[in-house]
């Protein structure tokens, strides 16, 4: 049997396409412990997200948190779910629609976009071998997350090379390694927290709240920590804050390791003692509201502040389908196309090598 997955039909002179895929992070496709469980197994059996000795890990994950965890993290997914499903895959469709109508009033026919999740449905292989099917023989990978950590980005990219793997004819692939320090997404979150200001009046302290990692990764060479920082200063200096006026802080935190700090769960605490009068909160490392944000961030984290003596706590959303997430998105994608327009076959050019083909006896 060969290894390698079924070649779609050939045709000599048949159209050739840019594909663009964005990949998130993944969600369970229903908020109930069935539908949890498999989706988890998944993610955290990825030996990018969780770097313990494969047996060690088997028996801790299969022993101690499959059996328990999916149950209370279904009833978190149902405190965010919506009449239309997961938030996050709400919001990753919506974003790939608007880059696709963006990209084809621009750039005219010759691109397929498409969405797929790291985890969970539908799966990087399948949709880069859809992609395949309908003529991409260039295909860019735009991972959705801004700053480069091996655990996110780094496992999109593992995704993609064991599906070339799988092919015999594989496409050309180029993948955006991150955006963290992209002039247009940093505009972009700037005018996102200006219009929370322009509706809400303006907080006594601004909380950027990234995904943590654990300390290891550092110290082993992954920039996250790094880039967070600088995403961090880029949105004070945009939004033209004072270094007392902001915190940049690490949620999420999983298991007994130490990961970076500050923990953004203590810097609640923090500032609630301090009696901060507002407190406003956003999340720069997602793209996408989803559970870390709308039920740990916007709900856990508004009752920790509260509970420790804090004032009035808001949240502010993620870019979500905001124009200047989209424009970055499309500036992103061109920046990895450069050079491929002139490699694709023009309709005559396509025409003339079929016409060729036949004539040297080519059936298709």
């Amino acid at each position: 049997m060969s290894k390698y997955v079924t070649e779609p039909p050939f045709e000599h002179g048949s159209e050739k396409k840019i594909g663009v895929l964005l990949v998130n992070l993944g969600t369970p496709e229903a908020p109930t412990a069935k539908a949890v469980r498999p989706y988890l197994r998944e993610f955290l059996s990825d030996t990018r997200v969780v770097e313990i000795p494969k047996p060690v890990w088997w028996l801790i994950l299969n022993a101690f948190i499959l059996p328990f965890r999916p149950k209370q993290s279904a009833l978190k997914y149902a405190s965010i779910w919506t009449n239309d499903g997961s938030p996050l895959m709400v919001h990753t469709t919506k974003q790939m629609k608007l880059l696709k109508g963006l990209i084809g009033e621009r750039q005219g026919p010759g691109y397929v976009v498409d969405f797929a999740m790291r985890y969970g449905k539908p799966s990087v292989a399948d949709k880069m071998q859809q992609l395949k099917r309908e003529g991409c023989e260039h295909i860019v990978v735009l991972p959705l997350y801004p700053q480069y950590a091996a655990s996110s980005a780094g496992s999109v990219m593992d995704a993609v090379g064991r599906t070339i793997q799988m092919m015999r004819n594989p496409p050309v692939v180029r993948s955006v390694k991150h955006f963290h320090d992209h002039p247009t997404y940093i505009e972009a979150l700037a005018k996102q927290v200006k219009k929370h200001w322009a509706l809400n009046g303006r907080g006594d302290h601004l909380l950027m709240s990234f995904h943590g990692v654990p300390k290891a990764t550092l110290t082993k060479g992954d920039p996250y920590f790094c880039e967070c920082h600088k995403t961090g200063r880029l949105l004070a200096e945009a939004l033209g804050l004072a270094k007392g006026a902001y915190t940049i802080a690490f949620q999420s935190r999983f298991g007994k390791a130490e990961w970076v700090k500050p923990y953004t769960f203590e810097v609640l605490h923090q500032l609630g003692k301090a009696k901060t009068p507002k407190l406003d909160i956003i999340c720069p490392g997602f793209v996408s509201d989803c559970l870390e944000t709308l039920e740990e961030i916007a709900m856990e984290g508004k009752a920790e502040f509260v509970a420790a003596g804090g004032g009035e706590y808001r949240y502010v959303p993620c870019l979500n389908e905001e124009e200047g997430l989209i424009e970055t998105l499309y500036q992103l994608v061109q920046q990895e196309v450069l050079g491929w327009e002139k490699v694709l076959p023009s309709p005559a050019e396509r025409m003339k090598s079929r016409e060729v083909a036949k004539e040297k006896g080519a059936k298709q």
